[in-house]
């Protein structure tokens, strides 16, 4: 419900435990605003979710993807809403690819048969440090930055703004409370997503993301990217692997034209 007398459709999805909360607004330009996508989100209140999807008319795609986090703010692009949206769009045209237009530009989509698997490429990664944004310049493949037992990490924006922090157990590093006061330092100026990973394997990432205006999540795609990126550009991984998420695993692969 948006308001006390106005009822909407919505479809309810997650991307590995990722969720999001889906408006078909292509009919009729639907926008909500900070407060009402705090109260969709809120998950005693409302109906729940991550972030908050609203489906726009576009002329260059199959729609436009309004991404808003749980606390209204508005955001450039989600890896796990892209796969969530990209499907039903593809159900709905009958056919396995789609397109996407976002704030970061036009995505495309495609479902393999045999799995149903939904894949998204998500486009060049940027990691010039005006880019991601950082308020001063450093080194983006370790950065001269260091909040309580976390340092140099590599950043990238892959549409989103990471920090991803390479750690020897990811699963004993206390994000709840890391992740928003590095989410909130001066250095981003637009805040940021904060990554811990643990390198398993050759193959494996083991990852776990604290996203701006929402906290921990059980998945985070753009995130999944940057981690792949930034592990690579410091000679840590290939340019494909499994990224182990708390929700899941998703399968990256950097081509080679970058």
């Amino acid at each position: 419900m948006i308001g006390r007398r106005t009822i909407r459709d919505f479809v309810k999805m997650h991307g590995l435990g990722n969720d999001f909360v889906v408006f078909d607004s292509r009919g009729d330009g639907l926008r909500l605003d900070d407060s009402q996508v705090r109260m969709v989100a809120d998950r005693k209140m409302g109906v729940g979710c991550d972030q908050l999807i609203t489906l726009l008319p576009s002329d260059d795609a199959d729609a436009f993807m309004r991404i808003q986090n749980a606390d209204g703010g508005e955001v450039d692009a989600c890896g796990n809403a892209s796969r969530c949206v990209a499907s039903l769009l593809m159900d709905e045209k009958g056919e396995n690819t789609a397109t996407l237009m976002t704030n970061a530009g036009l995505l495309t989509c495609s479902r393999d048969d045999g799995s149903n698997r939904v894949s998204v490429d998500m486009g060049v990664p940027n990691f010039d440090w005006q880019a991601i944004p950082l308020a001063r310049d450093m080194d983006t493949i370790s950065g001269d930055y260091s909040h309580g037992p976390l340092s140099a990490p590599g950043f990238a924006n892959v549409g989103n703004p990471h920090a991803v922090f390479f750690v020897n157990d990811a699963s004993a590093v206390s994000l709840d409370t890391l992740g928003p006061a590095i989410e909130t330092d001066s250095l981003f100026p637009e805040r940021i997503n904060v990554e811990v990973a643990q390198i398993l394997s050759p193959e494996r990432i083991r990852m776990r993301v604290w996203e701006r205006g929402v906290g921990i999540t059980r998945a985070c795609g753009t995130g999944a990217c940057a981690t792949l990126v930034a592990a690579n550009r410091r000679g840590l991984i290939g340019r494909n692997a499994t990224v182990q998420l708390d929700g899941g695993d998703l399968q990256i692969d950097w081509a080679d034209n970058d």
